[in-house]
């Protein structure tokens, strides 16, 4: 299956990044996050200018955790994001997803990534379910 990358609108991005609508924008208007015309004539990012810009402000902290609309879920621990990298071989494929501040990779076949269409720039969602959770408190000063 071959998908088409597509732009984000600068809600859509909001979303996906975990900020405001008028945080995107400043990003844009400041020239951090470049921009294009959609169809419609409304400002657009690129897909792939998106994901570079996702992996940048996370490392920066800059980011705060987005929440897409899911229609229906059964793990109870989801990540929407962005897709940020993905490493083929012959069998298997490493896909990094960018969410909001957190960066989430998944190891799965190579097959699966294809049909899948997961490139960079590709909206998906990280769903983690498991037997086993580690909680941790972080050092208070």
């Amino acid at each position: 299956m071959v998908t088409t990358v597509p732009n984000y609108r600068i809600s859509e991005a909001a979303v996906l990044l975990g900020v405001s609508d008028d945080t995107v924008r400043r990003w844009a208007d400041s020239g951090r996050l470049p921009t294009v015309r959609d169809d419609a004539g409304r400002q657009a990012i690129e897909a792939t200018e998106l994901a570079r810009f996702a992996s940048e402000a996370s490392s920066s902290n800059e980011l705060a955790l987005g929440r897409a609309p899911i229609a229906g879920e059964s793990a109870r621990n989801r990540f929407p994001g962005i897709v940020t990298r993905v490493l083929r071989d012959g069998v298997m494929a490493q896909v990094e997803l960018q969410c909001g501040p957190y960066r989430v990779v998944s190891l799965m076949s190579r097959e699966a990534a294809d049909e899948l269409g997961l490139e960079p720039g590709v909206l998906a969602v990280g769903a983690v379910k498991a037997t086993n959770v580690v909680v941790e408190l972080p050092v208070r000063r």
